[in-house]
């Protein structure tokens, strides 16, 4: 049995990936000079990094859309991630593209997001907003606080006690750039964006169903024609028309029927599910608990964990955004009943 090294992978990928792949041994490098891996390329050792980071396994009790969800099968977070890394990774893999980069970007691209999921996000944002003198909600204000940027954050600043993970200039661009019409440099950081869209818009159809909102009946009848009429038909749409449409382009994307048809699914999820009355309800909740939490520690500085505090550069503000972003629904919950919910005192 013989012995697959680096160096070995590294010569495999010029003889199976496109052209058009980001091949290993060409990455830009790392911020901190490190020693090559016995076995590892550097994507994989990235990939691993990530994997095995505080951070990722925090996913597992962060809010997808359904916050405080009872049933087990609902996604969080975490099986969010994984999901995208599956899809990513098969559209990657039929393209001739890097696999390993791909996988890294996917596992890391929402490490910066907060209890509650977007919820968190926008009242975070909002909390910013008010301690700045900056007027909520206003496009100012939304861009004090963006997952994607915080994600970014993570890795190269608040994970290893300060130190960051130490990743290649082409993970942290993907992670960067996988979100609204921002545009990652390497295919495989394109492919991410688009599998993030494609997961998220089918996973929280099939939840809502779960969850009694709506039924599958109820979507509209142009995607079923468009992208089929079940969750794994559209799934299978989607992935084999882009990779049919990117390998024909040269580039990443979809066909314009295709497309249309998901961001169409993606207004009839914010018009009848993420704006629902069940969802709405405990959105309202969770913004009032961010809220109080980033006003506590605000004012209460000293509170908050001196890991934080030390990578804050002297910004209070910016010390409490980093611990209550790390923060998992559960923790975020139990934290506020310990500040603000009375408890019976033992003599």
């Amino acid at each position: 049995m013989a012995i697959v090294y680096r160096e070995d992978q590294e010569l495999a990928e010029r003889s199976r990936l496109s052209p058009s792949a980001a091949f290993a041994d060409e990455s830009e490098g790392r911020e901190r000079s490190s020693n090559f891996d016995l076995l590892r390329t550097d994507y994989q050792r990235d990939r691993d990094k990530i994997l095995h980071s505080k951070s990722f396994r925090r996913l597992s009790h962060k809010t997808q859309v359904f916050l405080a969800s009872e049933g087990d099968h609902f996604r969080t977070r975490l099986t969010h991630t994984l999901e995208v890394s599956q899809i990513a990774r098969t559209i990657t893999r039929a393209l001739g593209l890097n696999e390993d980069l791909t996988e890294a970007i996917s596992l890391g691209h929402d490490l910066g997001h907060t209890p509650f999921g977007h919820t968190g996000e926008a009242a975070l944002a909002s909390c910013l907003a008010r301690h700045k003198g900056i007027a909520p909600g206003s496009e100012q204000a939304a861009a004090l606080y963006r997952h994607n940027e915080q994600s970014v954050r993570v890795v190269e600043r608040i994970e290893n006690g300060g130190a960051g993970l130490n990743l290649t200039v082409e993970v942290r661009d993907g992670i960067l750039n996988h979100t609204g019409n921002l545009r990652a440099d390497t295919c495989e950081g394109r492919i991410v964006a688009t599998a993030d869209r494609i997961a998220y818009v089918n996973h929280d159809i099939d939840d809502a169903i779960r969850a009694g909102i709506l039924r599958e009946a109820d979507l509209p009848e142009a995607t079923h024609r468009v992208l089929g009429g079940n969750h794994s038909a559209r799934i299978e749409t989607l992935v084999t028309d882009m990779v049919r449409t990117s390998a024909e382009t040269g580039d990443i994307a979809m066909s314009p029927e295709v497309w249309d048809a998901m961001m169409e699914l993606r207004a009839f999820l914010f018009a009848n599910v993420y704006t629902s009355a069940p969802v709405m309800a405990e959105v309202e909740k969770a913004t009032h608990l961010i809220g109080d939490l980033f006003d506590y520690y605000a004012d209460h500085i000293e509170e908050v964990p001196e890991d934080y505090r030390a990578i804050s550069e002297g910004d209070d503000l910016r010390a409490v955004t980093d611990y209550i972003a790390g923060m998992t629904d559960r923790y975020a919950t139990a934290t506020y009943q310990r500040l603000f919910i009375p408890h019976a005192l033992s003599y």
